[in-house]
Order: C-alpha cells, then sequence, then structure tokens
C-alpha cells in the first residue's frame, strides 16, 4: 500500500508498506479522506517539538471497515466511520481520573505516532465512531470540528450568552458554528477579508477585521461597554491573549485554543479585578465527536464549505506546501485516499 511519508523537515513523499494485519479487537481500515492539521504542517516545516523523523502524519480522518470481529458495538464491514486519534496510557493521574485527553503521555496519531495519512490503518474498536450517514468529506472535519466543540465545554455557554472569537482559522471557525448552535451572540476578530466573510456565512452577529478597525470599539458597541461573557483565543499569539483579558468581562471566561509558541507578559491582577476563569483545552473527547456528527446529521450546520481544495495522494507535498506558505486564505485541505465502495 502507499503512505505520505514525512522523512525530514520539508522532505514529504510517498513510501511503500505492507497493509497491517489487525491485532485481537482491532479493525482493518481503508482510509477515505485525510484532513492536513495544523501540527501536521508544523512536522513537514520542523516546527512540531513532539515529532520524530520518519514519520506518517494525520489523525483527521474518514474510512471504511474493512475486515472486523463480531463486536459489541454493531460495527460492520463496509460501514464508514472516523475515529479518536489520541491514544492514552490509561495509567497516569489524568486518565486514571477520566482525563484521557489530557493523559500524560498522550500520542496522538501523526505526531507521536504514525498516523492517517496512508490507505489502511488498524484501529482498536473502542476508537471506531459511527459515522451515521455522514459524507467521507464530512467525517474527515469532525476531529478539528471537536477541537473547537471541546474547547467551548470548558466553560458554561447560556443562550444568549455575548462571546468573542479571536482568530478565524479552521479552528476559530468551527468554535463560531458550535457557539451559535449553543445560542451564543458572537463577535469573530481576524486580520483577513476572507476568513471574516466565511464567518460572516456561518452566522457572525459581529466581524471585526482588526487590522483596518478598532477592537475595543467595535467590541464597546457590541456588548454596550460591558464587555464578553466568554473570550475565545484561536491565535496562539500573546496580543490576542491580552485582547481576550481586556474585552472579557468581569467573571467572564477565558478559553484558550490556540497553541502559543511565545512568551506572554502581563500584570496578573487584571485577572483578580475580574474575576476571570481561564480555561486550557487540549484535545477531544469521543464523545464531542458524536455530538458533532448528530450536529452534522441534523443539516442544522453544513460544514463542506470549510473545504479549500482537495489534493491527491501524488500531490499530497504540494497541498502542505501550500499550507507551510497559506497567506490566511486557504481554510480545510483535504487529501483523497479513496471513496467509499
Amino acid at each position: 500500500m502507499k503512505a505520505i511519508q514525512i522523512t525530514k523537515p520539508f522532505e514529504i513523499g510517498i513510501t511503500e508498506k505492507e497493509i497491517p494485519v489487525p491485532k485481537e479487537n482491532e479493525a482493518l481500515l481503508r482510509v477515505l479522506y485525510c484532513g492536513i492539521c495544523g501540527a501536521d504542517v508544523a512536522s513537514f516545516t520542523g516546527n512540531q517539538p513532539f515529532t520524530t523523523y520518519p514519520r506518517i502524519p494525520g489523525h483527521e480522518f474518514s474510512a471504511q471497515i474493512v475486515e472486523i470481529p463480531e463486536n459489541g458495538r454493531g460495527f460492520k464491514a463496509g460501514d464508514v466511520i472516523t475515529c479518536n486519534p489520541y491514544f492514552n496510557c490509561g495509567e497516569c493521574y489524568a486518565c486514571r481520573r477520566g482525563l484521557v485527553n489530557a493523559c500524560h503521555d498522550n500520542q496522538t496519531m501523526g505526531v507521536q505516532r504514525d498516523g492517517s495519512f496512508q490507505e489502511y490503518i488498524t484501529m482498536p474498536i473502542s476508537r471506531l465512531i459511527d459515522g451515521k450517514g455522514l459524507s467521507a468529506k464530512e467525517l474527515a472535519l469532525i476531529e478539528p470540528f471537536s477541537i473547537s466543540a471541546h474547547a467551548l465545554s470548558r466553560a458554561e455557554i447560556k443562550k444568549g450568552d455575548r462571546l468573542l472569537i479571536i482568530g478565524a482559522g479552521p479552528i476559530g471557525l468551527f468554535a463560531l458554528i458550535k457557539a451559535k448552535s449553543m445560542g451564543a451572540r458572537v463577535a469573530v476578530a481576524d486580520l483577513l477579508e476572507s476568513r471574516l466573510k466565511l464567518a460572516k456565512s456561518y452566522g457572525a452577529d459581529l466581524i471585526i477585521n482588526s487590522k483596518k478597525e478598532s477592537l475595543e470599539e467595535k467590541c464597546d458597541e457590541f456588548t454596550g461597554g460591558c464587555g464578553f461573557d466568554v473570550c475565545v483565543e484561536a491565535c496562539g499569539a500573546p496580543e490576542t491573549f491580552l485582547s481576550c483579558i481586556d474585552r472579557a468581562a468581569h467573571g467572564a471566561n477565558i478559553i484558550l485554543i490556540g497553541n502559543g509558541k511565545r512568551e506572554t507578559t502581563f500584570v496578573h491582577s487584571v485577572i483578580l479585578k475580574k474575576e476571570l476563569n481561564i480555561f486550557g483545552s487540549r484535545n477531544a473527547y469521543t464523545k464531542d465527536f458524536e455530538t458533532l456528527i448528530d450536529l452534522v446529521a441534523s443539516k442544522e450546520v453544513d460544514i463542506l464549505n470549510m473545504i479549500s481544495d482537495v489534493y491527491t495522494v501524488e500531490t499530497a507535498e504540494k497541498a502542505f506546501t501550500s499550507l507551510a506558505n497559506n497567506d490566511g486564505s486557504l481554510n480545510k485541505l483535504l487529501i483523497k485516499f479513496a471513496d467509499a465502495e
């Protein structure tokens, strides 16, 4: 079978492998579509600290079951599914408390272990997630959607809450879609008109081009000067984290999704003064995937226009290079491995 492998930073190609043989309580899956995550791009550019080489990237994917033993979950050959790609140890303090997404020894497919960018993979049956009739492309988008949905679950969000999202990349946009489904009034800030236009199409109540407009003035108009009940940082930059603190209402919740690489310096007394709650977020739970599959299946939201383009296995290097040089106009890129049979 074919697999896409990063041999070292900026070197990616197609390699040949044997089709894996499933172990006990595992299924053999035929991969259909894979999304390219920011973590995959970081592995490609050498900026992913947890990646060793060579590495097969990928953890956003859809697949069709080829072989599966009898199981109590009702899965059978031919089913189109997705999977939970975060492998946890089951023994650390976090796992023992049920916080499997924050496992001390977390191994995410495509980062700490080989991922889904190959024609066939094996997965434990316990990690399979019923696709409930969604298309293979939709199912390949559920994992990044789950990252945003899990983040929002960290803080209580009520209907009518005012919510600010800074950063309208795919994760910020998925957070917008989820927040609107929860009844929030959402403002989205970004530097790029193309992303803000997409945010508007997903129901943003206010879009702010923070390169051209005053974030402070626009937010004050939207909230009547009271600030936001929830601020979501989806960039990973010190400046945007500080903007969340500034724009948050007293007693508000701040949720951090963006994975920052630079230090942030600020006087922390503002957190005390406003009595802010600040939440980190990592990975997602299987239940997050399942809830979102139900949401997409209900036809209440359409996530397919999150896809900027679909590439073949043979043109995967072009896709990675495009994202490594992304000017912000690209959202999700998918690699097509196969169609469901």
